[in-house]
């Protein structure tokens, strides 16, 4: 059986033996930047009343999704969360907002909302390792260009992130989910687009990059953009998991992603 393989099994077994004691918390902020209430879900591991301060992982929803997608069964999360001991963060990014500041709409400021109000909201709620070395974010499709986009900005925040299926260049894409309502048009707004791609963004990395995971399917419409960013990544020396298997844009293969990152996520906390 090859290691991917086994990895796979592994995890799915641990989702069927495992007892789903993890709780989960609805929770809303208040974003001063946006005037507005955010909700956000927090699953909190079984191991959570014991006192000690944990890391936390924040897991991003994708284009049309919202915070409710990764707490609830369809995914496994809740028994990962109890196996590996960690809070999940799962806030809500909007319908569309790519998890940027919009330059062209302020009633869509979502990176100012993620590192200035959520993150310090959760940490002085909960008790958490309040440092880049206990704290990772992934996320899928829109959520995956959105986690690497936050963490390659923000260092000094996130230690560990990751992107599945992950929009990681956007500016293939000028028609496509409401990019051009958060960017302006390409054609008349192309610094917008090109300054908010995380593929030009690697630059940012050195010298001390997070820990990285990267994963997209081949049969993914985004497959070709990770390529390139593997490529890219590559080519600066810049240390990264990068994984490549069959596969569409779709929930079984995001299934079978959410495993591998946190996992990843563990052996990064795990050097505490």
């Amino acid at each position: 059986m090859d290691l991917h393989r086994f990895i796979i099994v592994g995890a799915f077994a641990l989702l069927a033996t495992v007892g789903q004691a993890a709780k989960v918390d609805t929770v809303r902020t208040h974003s001063t930047v946006m005037n507005k209430e955010i909700k956000a879900a927090v699953i909190l591991p079984d191991n959570y009343s014991e006192g000690k301060a944990l890391p936390v992982v924040y897991l991003l929803h994708g284009y049309s999704g919202n915070f409710t997608g990764w707490a609830g069964d369809l995914y496994g999360v809740k028994p990962l969360a109890d196996h590996y001991g960690m809070i999940i963060v799962s806030p809500d990014g909007a319908f569309s907002s790519w998890y940027f500041d919009s330059p062209v709409d302020k009633d869509s400021q979502y990176e100012t909302y993620f590192i200035k109000e959520l993150v310090p909201w959760i940490d002085a709620h909960y008790n958490t390792i309040a440092s880049p070395r206990g704290r990772g974010i992934s996320g899928l499709s829109m959520g995956g260009h959105g986690a690497l986009y936050l963490a390659f900005k923000h260092l000094d925040v996130f230690g560990a992130a990751g992107s599945m299926s992950g929009g990681v260049d956007i500016r293939p894409f000028p028609n496509n989910w409401d990019l051009a309502k958060r960017l302006g048009t390409y054609a008349e707004h192309p610094e917008n687009w090109e300054n908010n791609t995380v593929i030009n963004m690697l630059h940012l990395l050195n010298p001390n990059p997070p820990a990285l995971i990267i994963d997209c399917g081949t049969d993914d419409f985004f497959y070709e953009v990770n390529c390139q960013l593997h490529e890219q990544l590559l080519y600066r020396n810049i240390p990264h998991d990068f994984i490549s298997r069959p596969g569409e844009h779709n929930v079984q293969y995001w299934r079978n992603s959410i495993p591998y990152h946190l996992l990843f996520m563990h052996r990064f906390f795990s050097k505490i």
